[in-house]
């Protein structure tokens, strides 16, 4: 070093500093020579994995939600694939497009046009001109959506396939891409539309069965974990974890689509016919307690905003029976002995009963009927006399056991249970009423099941709407309501079914099925109506078919329909709905009757 400094002492003034620039020049080498080392050696590993990890994405693995599927395996509601369009407004802020005809062009095997034609543009503005006619969308709109900073722009929503594939075909990777998603998408329209549901934007079922079964409907999301490269794909090798999504489990319902579709259509007609104001119906097997039908006038589109904030009419709608409750009447005082079907009485159409006044629906004079023909004749003042030595607490024991005053076993979102007070609640008039189907209400569901308990001998089933569940595994799994409870005997259920066989053959000439015997009861009862008071009626009609065999149990019931009486109204519905019940299944015709009670003496 002294020699070096005595020899730049000595040199002349170039020569000092080309030696002291040189000096300088070896002080940086040194430097970057000891931050490459540093780098190398000591920082490498930190900048790798630093670059290992901006690379590096973990993906969610979407799980497809399971299907809802009618008792024949017909969809009814399914997720389909679909994809959400996302931006980089950072990224596009840099993209140039590539002119057609340009060596890039040549090199990457791709270019970008619109109409043939330069994009003319570069940033937002040229991806919005390229993407927004592919989407439909405004491209000005568009490309002030796009212009920015963020990282993360949701573009467009539940795009299909097809048009995933032709924003592919843009070359915008890096910039533009597709994220796996799916949409719910439902078979029939209106069919079923307030009992199916739908799902949120997140896919969580917030209405009807997609709300009931969510958990089970809901699958669970996976992950992978890898390095991408600038165009975000997969880098071949860099996996490095990877969970596969569970799908849900698909649900299979009881309900079949063809009688489902078939009672909607006439529902619909026999509103315009009659000019009612709704109408609602449900079919159940009468041996099982599954529903084959579960239907409404309304017109709601299954996945629709109105269909996830409202609930099916004929769940929600509570109204009083009428007379047909006149047959938990009946099989109270046969089962309690405080009655035979035999009993004799002398009914006049009018009476004076501990101070209430008591009438039937039309004049009369004094007849001579048994409790058959009381209940066949729906006659409220021989039901008020027939039931002098049957106590408050039997009238309501025996509208429980036949499933009154208390939800289903369906568990359906918005259902009724209708309105049962206690005997102690009664007044002087409505221990009496409810013998005849007034001052208490139900559902639609519940005064099926109530007559399906005398089809079914006297046992009344739990209600199912569900009938199985099936996992990824192709595994089904039964989840039918089994439980049941002996109501009536048999001998009382059949002597119940001998009554309601006469009122069907009543209205033989509006709602008969030809080729098959009906047991049936007929209702109407006072309902308030748009003003609070009792100025709106509800005309119900509840039958088993065939009488002799008993397969099915329909209700139909109508508001305000022309014509009133359930009988004419709504059992001309039911007659329909059973024809169709009988051709479908192809149930043998009915043996001919034999042995009827006597309804006089």
């Amino acid at each position: 070093m002294k020699r070096l400094m005595r020899l730049i002492s000595h040199s002349g003034p170039y020569a000092r500093r080309c030696i002291a620039m040189g000096l300088a020049l070896a002080l940086v080498a040194i430097a970057c020579l000891g931050k490459l080392v540093a780098m190398q050696l000591v920082e490498g590993r930190a900048t790798a994995q630093a670059a290992t990890n901006a690379r590096t994405s973990k993906v969610v693995l979407s799980a497809s939600r399971g299907r809802i599927l009618d008792a024949n395996g017909t969809v009814l509601a399914q997720s389909v694939e679909r994809y959400n369009i996302i931006g980089d407004p950072l990224s596009i802020s840099t993209f140039k497009p590539v002119d057609c005809g340009s060596q890039e062009a040549k090199t990457l095997g791709y270019c970008h046009a619109v109409d043939g034609k330069p994009v003319g543009a570069a940033g937002a503005a040229a991806v919005a001109r390229l993407l927004a006619p592919v989407l439909g969308l405004d491209r000005l709109e568009l490309g002030a959506k796009l212009d920015g900073t963020s990282r993360y722009v949701v573009i467009k929503r539940d795009v299909t396939p097809e048009t995933k594939r032709r924003i592919d075909d843009l070359h915008l990777a890096g910039v533009v891409y597709g994220e796996l998603s799916s949409e719910r998408v439902y078979a029939d329209g209106t069919l079923m539309g307030s009992l199916l549901g739908g799902v949120d934007d997140a896919g969580v079922g917030v209405a009807g069965l997609e709300k009931v079964e969510d958990r089970t409907l809901t699958g669970t999301d996976g992950y992978m974990i890898y390095q991408r490269g600038n165009g975000g794909e997969v880098i071949p090798g860099t996996v490095t974890a990877q969970k596969d999504a569970v799908d849900g489990k698909d649900v299979t319902l009881t309900l079949d689509a063809d009688v489902d579709w078939y009672v909607k259509k006439v529902l619909t007609d026999g509103v315009a016919k009659f000019g009612a104001k709704w109408a609602i119906a449900v079919v159940q097997d009468a041996a099982t307690g599954e529903i084959l039908a579960l239907e409404d006038s309304d017109q709601i589109e299954a996945g629709s905003d109105q269909a996830k904030m409202t609930a099916s009419r004929a769940v929600t709608q509570s109204f009083e029976p009428g007379s047909v409750g006149k047959v938990i009447t009946m099989a109270g005082l046969l089962q309690t002995g405080a009655r035979q079907a035999s009993d004799q009485f002398t009914v006049p159409d009018r009476i004076d009963w501990h101070g209430q006044e008591f009438q039937d629906s039309s004049p009369h004079g004094a007849e001579r009927w048994t409790l058959t023909g009381i209940v066949a004749h729906s006659s409220n003042v021989g039901m008020v006399m027939a039931s002098e030595n049957y106590t408050n607490d039997q009238r309501y024991e025996f509208l429980r056991k036949f499933g009154f005053g208390q939800p289903s076993a369906l568990g359906l979102p918005g259902e009724s249970q209708g309105v049962l007070c206690s005997p102690e609640q009664w007044d002087g008039r409505t221990k009496d009423t409810v013998l005849f189907g007034q001052g208490y209400s139900v559902n639609a569901l519940q005064l099926t099941n109530a007559v399906a308990t005398i089809a079914n001998k006297g046992v009344r089933h739990d209600q199912s709407i569900v009938k199985s569940v099936t996992g990824a595994n192709g595994k089904e799994e039964s989840v039918l309501n089994t439980g049941a409870t002996r109501v009536v005997d048999e001998a009382v259920a059949a002597q119940v079914l001998d009554a309601m066989e006469d009122v069907a053959e009543s209205y033989k000439s509006t709602s008969s099925v030809p080729g098959y015997r009906i047991a049936a009861k007929s209702g109407t009862a006072q309902v308030a109506g748009p003003d609070g008071r009792l100025t709106s009626i509800v005309a119900d009609y509840s039958a088993i078919i065939p009488a002799d065999n008993p397969r099915f149990v329909i209700t139909v019931a109508m508001q305000d329909p022309a014509g009133t009486y359930g009988g004419i109204t709504s059992g001309s519905l039911v007659a329909q709905i059973g024809e169709f019940l009988m051709q479908k299944y192809q149930v043998p015709n009915s043996a001919p009757r034999k042995d009827a009670a006597p309804m006089t003496w």
